[in-house]
């Protein structure tokens, strides 16, 4: 797998950084987390003058083969039927994108139908037609895996060629919170039932049934000798594309972007991400906190602050885009906002 040159931001320019915020005219802290904000995108760029430059949504999209067993409400045709809404820019990620200025691509990573040849907006990357059923099998082996990361890689290298320095992440796939519960308790060490929820609506008796499932899922991942490497985990459990998701955030940290993490699903490439090299976290903005159960979790591991608690669970990136005006603010006020001195306003004795 290639290994990425992912550093943590040089913290020399940080005294600069938090006397201009301090110097602005309000009380001191009096913007909260977009001060935070303000700081770590000035530190992520090495400057007092940050600016967020052609803003770029990845949806990644890959189907699960443990979704036909009925870890979720939805049948798995609804992955490759969402990917068609998104190409034909309905669905509530095309909406939020177009609001915001951001340009917008799916990424089929395994969808498991067949798109038709070269379509605007797509980008072929699909490994197989799904993952493998993990409650049988590792979902995707190792060589799998590796490719996904290195493709998703390539992606955002070529954003970054382009003049790109933020990057929203957001996702589609059918079955991809069980997923996602997978490699955060794998990942957190935290209890199966506090990081599986209802994902896209299940009942009590499905949530039931999800969390049996997912048991079983790592009853045999661990008589088979499984340990918590994150690598391994992603390969057993993961997504293609959560894979290739991960390789995207870290090729995206490697070129000193700005990453915009949106909530349970993206949330789980960042966790596996992260622990492959934990400066990552130096780059990434947490933009909501979602309603799904283990996502407080894998934001708590993560040390991680979000921008916003919607009560969103829809996926797709929504939440990084919906948050993405904040960010703006945040680099906005850094760059506009007046001084103490240069507005000749009295400071406090």
């Amino acid at each position: 797998m290639h290994s990425f040159e992912i550093k943590v931001p040089n913290r020399d320019i940080e005294t600069a950084l938090q006397h201009k915020i301090d110097r602005k005219t309000k009380p001191l802290g009096a913007l909260g987390l977009l001060e935070k904000t303000a700081r770590k995108i000035g530190l992520i760029q090495q400057t007092l003058t940050p600016s967020l430059n052609n803003p770029q949504m990845l949806v990644f999209a890959g189907d699960h083969g443990a979704a036909k067993a009925g870890v979720s409400a939805y049948p798995q045709d609804v992955t490759w039927q969402m990917v068609e809404n998104f190409l034909a820019g309905g669905a509530a990620i095309n909406v939020f994108a177009r609001q915001n200025g951001f340009g917008l691509s799916v990424v089929d990573a395994g969808v498991a139908h067949d798109f038709g040849g070269q379509r605007d907006g797509l980008i072929d990357l699909k490994i197989a037609p799904g993952t493998a059923n993990y409650i049988e099998q590792p979902a995707m082996t190792a060589a799998q895996c590796a490719q996904a990361i290195e493709q998703g890689a390539g992606i955002v290298r070529g954003l970054a060629a382009a003049g790109c320095n933020v990057v929203g992440f957001g996702e589609m796939g059918i079955g991809n919170t069980a997923s996602a519960s997978l490699l955060t308790h794998c990942l957190t060490g935290l209890p199966l039932a506090e990081c599986v929820g209802r994902g896209t609506g299940l009942d009590d008796a499905g949530l039931a049934r999800k969390q049996d499932l997912l048991e079983t899922a790592l009853v045999r991942y661990r008589n088979g000798g499984g340990d918590n490497d994150p690598f391994t985990v992603l390969a057993e459990f993961g997504g293609f594309e959560i894979a290739t998701m991960v390789g995207a955030m870290l090729a995206a940290a490697e070129a000193k972007m700005v990453l915009l993490i949106d909530g349970f699903i993206v949330g789980s490439a960042a966790l596996v991400a992260s622990c492959l090299a934990p400066a990552l976290l130096d780059y990434c903005v947490f933009c909501h906190r979602s309603a799904e159960a283990g996502h407080r979790t894998q934001l708590l591991a993560m040390g991680a602050e979000p921008l916003l608690d919607l009560g969103l669970r829809l996926g797709e990136g929504t939440g990084a885009a919906l948050a993405y005006p904040l960010v703006q603010a945040a680099v906005n006020f850094l760059n506009e906002m007046a001084s103490f001195e240069s507005a000749g306003v009295s400071d406090k004795e």
